[in-house]
């Protein structure tokens, strides 16, 4: 008697493995747990949040062949959380098990001048930019790009990287000051807000979303997302979607990709980058939405079907960093979490971090009510104890 073809859906039972063991490493893992899969983590650091919480931890870094190769071992997928981890690495880890994304998605969202070139093939609308990867280019630019935003091209993220210039005699200075290395000069738009999507696409091409978020941003780091119905105008959030889908059928892409937009003050939008993994803007579908973004990664890396998920409940997302934990002075003191959790609907997520520190991401609350106006009241109510600034 035959066998039947084995299936290419990965089952619960298995084990699932992801590069980086930082906060959505963790969310990743506990999400698989909860799913049935056992998980491992491979990153150096021996108290990396996801680290502790796997099953396996695999201590070495991201290009340690004994460490690729025990990871390929040990495991049926591999996904990352983290977008600078070497592309290499993940095409090596293909040859042996299904890995998404693709190691040539994520190079392309760890390098600015690739990541606008895929826009523009992909026809979404992108701020008027130049590459400046030479002297000759630097002087070549043009006085319609200024004011604007000199940024990195490789390696920058949460603001770093990033030089604002008013003045054409600015702009050589401003390289100088990111040590001449390959940049993307941006120009500045009047902005109105942020916002992104998040998007799941499946081996098999099919692509769910979950709903478009509205984002504030303070010093370059996701300060505080909203979520409910018209957020955003309907028109800018099909926009959105369609562009985010277009940017990740144009990768062939499979897994959880983020794209983020600016919303001009004219309605108009044009994507300002992509994050190759679930982002922090995603946070709060672990308590308002019916699927949160972790379970799709999941799905999307063991070919479970994908399902559309469903925003049950107005949200907003706060995200808390170190600072919170030095509000009188330099000495680290615990934030006031029982007073926050007396307030109705307040999700509290913590990523175990050793250590408090200025900037630093150490968890977030989610916020859920009835009405986007009894979310938006508690959140304040929550921002004020814990010294957040209103929004």
């Amino acid at each position: 008697m035959s066998q039947a073809p084995a299936s290419p859906v990965i089952l619960p039972g298995a084990t699932l493995g992801v590069l980086g063991g930082g906060q959505l490493g963790r969310m990743f893992v506990h999400a698989a747990q909860a799913m049935g899969y056992f998980t491992a983590v491979l990153d150096k650091d021996e108290t990396s949040p996801a680290g502790r919480v796997s099953h396996h931890h695999i201590r070495t870094g991201y290009e340690d062949p004994l460490g690729l190769s025990a990871l390929a071992q040990a495991c049926a997928a591999v996904t990352t959380e983290f977008e600078n981890v070497p592309a290499a690495s993940l095409d090596q880890l293909a040859r042996h098990l299904p890995v998404s994304p693709a190691g040539s998605a994520v190079a392309i969202a760890q390098d600015r001048a690739a990541e606008k070139a895929h826009f523009v093939r992909c026809g979404v609308p992108v701020a008027p930019h130049a590459v400046i990867e030479t002297p000759e280019q630097l002087a070549a630019v043009g006085a319609e790009l200024l004011p604007g935003i000199l940024k990195t091209a490789r390696m920058g993220y949460d603001g770093k990287g990033q030089v604002r210039v008013k003045m054409a005699e600015e702009l050589a200075s401003a390289w100088e000051q990111l040590g001449r290395v390959a940049c993307v000069l941006e120009k500045m738009l009047p902005l109105a807000h942020e916002c992104s999507v998040i998007v799941a696409r499946g081996r098999d091409g099919q692509i769910v979303n979950l709903p478009v978020q509205r984002n504030l941003h303070r010093d370059g780091i996701l300060a505080v997302t909203e979520v409910f119905e018209g957020n955003v105008p309907e028109v800018q959030a099909q926009q959105a979607l369609a562009a985010a889908k277009s940017v990740a059928k144009g990768l062939q892409y499979v897994g959880v990709l983020c794209v983020e937009f600016f919303v001009l003050q004219n309605g108009e939008l044009v994507v300002n980058e992509i994050a190759p993994r679930p982002h922090n803007s995603g946070h709060y579908s672990q308590n308002g939405c019916d699927v949160s973004q972790f379970e799709l990664q999941v799905r999307c890396m063991t070919g479970l079907p994908l399902v559309q998920p469903r925003l049950h409940s107005p949200s907003i997302m706060l995200n808390l960093l170190g600072d919170l934990w030095f509000q009188d002075g330099d000495t680290a003191r615990t934030p006031a979490w029982d007073q926050v959790l007396a307030l109705p609907g307040c999700h509290l997520h913590l990523y175990g971090k050793v250590d408090a520190k200025r900037a630093r991401k150490m968890g977030h609350l989610n916020v859920t009510a009835a009405t986007p106006e009894q979310a938006r009241a508690t959140a304040l109510q929550a921002a004020a104890i814990l010294g957040i600034a209103p929004f």
